[in-house]
């Protein structure tokens, strides 16, 4: 039987445990290794010895200096743990976990003139280190006695067996993850800088060995952190000629899967820049990378089922972040290709993306969808996450397969923002080291931004009742973008009345920025609903959240420049939805009176002369000018939305009027030079302020007082003069 112990291991443990001496019991450890056979030595027997021989002793042997050839010692020491390490129970022993920092101690010291001789003695401890490392609680003590900071010291500072501390560190960080790290990147920095110089150096297949380790580093580091603070650090470089020389020369799969994720993790801290390195042509390494992350994809997919693929799902989603991030990259016309780059890009794109339909239509139509294990769950969004990449470039290709995967698609999104929407708002009560699931949804909204404007797609869009999905995506986001202060316990509140805006962390900055970008896509799907859905969008009790949402809280943005664009599309989404809805409006409502008057502060604010070096000539505020290119549209948009509006709901031109909006957009143009107002900054004016004057009969008087006759005259107001002054 399996826990039955053998004669000779009992014979050796009552000899052990009789031993008067130190001297006796070393000399009947020879005696042990004489009787005993390895078939002997099952797991109980192991115990039996264990206990017999006791770790005092052991430890003894181990910490001895001041005798004869304590190294001899400590072999033996050495060579009796890293033989009981083999089991679990032992491993984790409570002794065995107290001689940590005796192992960490010879390890530290590897490079001393003492152990030049003794190789046995390092090597048996860290064969100790990685046995305690294989368990949960040998990994919890590790992690507690600073292993794997003591470790990277041993990387970065010696050169005799490091490979061991480097494996020994990516056991850990593999398990524990981010919080393997402290607040201070200067180790992780300082560590990645010798194991990326080795990287680029080693020529040998130890390179991809460190590939695949330097990748289990980058995925588990602080990326936010590391991203922020890498700037002026060498190991990016060496990185770069390192998987440069590898992707340059003829590879088998052995070389390229390991190159091929580590780059995916590199690129999600350092951003695709980093592929631009070459200043000569920085072009060729980028173009290389993405056709080679393509072409992976479809020989992985490509006449695959989900399954078969599910077997290469690191490597494959490794592509995938290649892909996404030089999609999104290439978008923004940074990079200067020729026709026949993107034509090449373009190709190989497309043929990766027609083999991950075929797999992910396969999964669609499969019984198994709704009964995905995590691990295959992950993988099935992050293909709903690259394709949701593809879509946002506005491509028509493969449009109708993707159309008849919507409702797939939207489900695992939708799943996705409610799982990790739920896991942040636990944290902000119940703090944990967890990182909250991926939020696929958040990366999708580009592309329904383009899918709600076709009809096919907007008919499943709707039929799924998508909306209801977004307006909560949308609350959610702005908890983050408007942050508020916790509140103030009531005892407290006199005391701390002074007391200033705690400091936002990089981390909280990011988030906001982060949800600021997911409310202005948000915004920009339901303004496209509404003007293509308008009756539904006046039924709908959703839209009619939606719009109370905007009245009650835009006019408690601060007005930062941080939020402006997050303002203009909630403002303008608003003028849209006020319209449809406007059977509906009700005049003593207050929260509709300051939607209106923070609404045409933003159109207002937009345009003057005071800033302009020309006191003739109308420009964009400095407030708006960096913004412009992204607000534009909208504010010509808002200012037709709010002319239609007030022919709607005439009371609503009193708020212009009072504001002294109306007077002074006559009292501007007044000023400004003849033949110099921009056409569709006049005709933007001229239809409000016509519109006013229809709905308002004490707007004439007003506008002629400021002079209006000037104003129609000098920029040709044609229609605006006739209504003030007939014909």
């Amino acid at each position: 039987m399996a826990d039955q112990i053998s004669d000779p291991i009992r014979k050796c443990s009552i000899i052990l445990k009789n031993a008067k001496s130190d001297t006796e019991k070393f000399a009947a450890l020879f005696m042990v290794t004489k009787l005993i056979k390895g078939k002997d030595c099952n797991e109980a027997g192991k115990r039996l010895l264990f206990d017999a021989i006791g770790l005092d002793f052991v430890r003894r042997l181990l910490t001895s200096k001041d005798v004869p050839d304590a190294s001899a010692y400590q072999s033996v020491a050495l060579s009796i743990l890293s033989c009981f390490c083999e089991d679990e129970q032992l491993a984790t022993h409570k002794d065995m976990l107290e001689s940590i920092p005796v192992f960490l101690g010879i390890v530290s010291t590897c490079d001393d003139d003492e152990y030049d001789d003794n190789l046995i003695v390092i090597n048996e401890a860290y064969h100790c280190l990685q046995s305690i490392a294989a368990h949960e609680k040998g990994r919890q003590a590790l992690k507690e006695q600073g292993v794997i900071k003591k470790m990277a010291e041993v990387y970065t500072q010696q050169s005799f067996q490091i490979d061991e501390a480097l494996t020994l560190i990516v056991t850990l960080v593999s398990h524990f993850g981010p919080s393997s790290w402290d607040d201070d990147p200067k180790l992780f920095h300082a560590l990645m800088q010798r194991v990326s110089l080795d990287f680029e150096t080693d020529h040998a297949e130890r390179k991809f060995e460190l590939a695949d380790m330097i990748s289990v580093l980058l995925f588990t580091c602080r990326k936010e952190l590391i991203s922020r603070t890498v700037e002026g650090e060498i190991w990016p470089e060496c990185l770069y000629k390192g998987v440069s020389d590898i992707l340059k020369s003829k590879i088998g799969k052995a070389q390229r899967d390991p190159t091929l994720k580590m780059t995916a993790n590199i690129l999600e801290i350092l951003g695709i820049e980093w592929t631009l390195h070459d200043s000569e042509n920085p072009k060729k390494f980028f173009l290389l990378l993405l056709q080679l992350a393509a072409i992976e994809v479809r020989m992985q997919m490509d006449n695959k089922s989900f399954n078969q693929v599910m077997a290469q799902a690191d490597l494959v989603t490794a592509c995938f972040i290649i892909l996404e991030l030089s999609m999104n990259y290439m978008s923004t016309d940074q990079l200067d290709l020729d026709q026949k780059d993107k034509q090449q890009v373009y190709t190989g794109l497309k043929g990766a993306f027609s083999a991950v339909l075929s797999v992910f239509t396969k999964l669609s139509n499969d019984t198994k969808k709704d009964k995905l294990l995590p691990k295959e769950k992950a993988f099935a969004c992050a293909m709903v996450r690259v394709l949701s990449a593809w879509l946002s470039q506005e491509t028509s290709a493969l449009k109708g397969q993707v159309f008849k995967l919507l409702p797939f698609i939207f489900k695992l999104a939708n799943e996705s923002f409610y799982a990790s929407r739920d896991h942040r708002i636990k944290a902000k009560t119940e703090p944990t080291a967890e990182q909250a699931p991926a939020d696929v949804l958040r990366v999708t909204l580009p592309a329904m931004c383009h899918l709600v404007v076709e009809e096919e797609s907007r008919k499943v869009f709707l039929k799924e009742k998508e909306e209801q999905v977004l307006y909560d995506c949308l609350l959610f986001h702005w908890t983050i973008a408007h942050y508020k202060k916790p509140p103030i316990p009531r005892a407290e509140r006199l005391k701390r009345m002074n007391e200033p805006d705690p400091e936002m962390t990089p981390v909280q900055l990011e988030e906001m920025k982060d949800s600021r970008t997911a409310i202005v896509s948000l915004c920009n799907i339901f303004m496209n609903i509404t003007v293509l859905e308008p009756k539904l969008v006046e039924e709908s009790t959703v839209f009619a959240q939606l719009l109370r949402f905007i009245f009650e809280h835009l006019p408690e943005l601060k007005d930062t420049p941080d939020n402006l664009v997050m303002h203009g599309h909630l403002a303008v989404l608003g003028l849209l939805l006020l319209k449809q809805q406007s059977s509906k409006i009700k005049k003593n409502d207050f929260s509709i009176c300051r939607y209106i008057q923070t609404t045409i502060r933003f159109l207002w604010d937009a345009y003057n002369i005071d800033e302009s070096n020309d006191p003739q000539e109308l420009v964009v505020s400095l407030a708006y000018k960096e913004y412009w290119f992204e607000i534009m549209e909208l504010w010509f948009l808002g200012m037709q939305t709010m002319s239609g509006i007030i022919k709607l709901i005439p009371w609503i031109s009193e708020f212009c009027i009072e504001s002294g909006w109306a007077e002074g957009i006559i009292e501007t143009l007044k000023k400004v030079k003849i033949g110099t107002l921009p056409p569709n900054v006049k005709l933007a004016y001229e239809d409000f302020l016509s519109q006013l004057v229809d709905a308002n009969k004490s707007v004439a008087a007003v506008l002629k007082k400021a002079d209006a006759l000037k104003v129609c005259r000098n920029h040709r107001m044609m229609e605006l003069g006739k209504k003030l002054f007939g014909d």
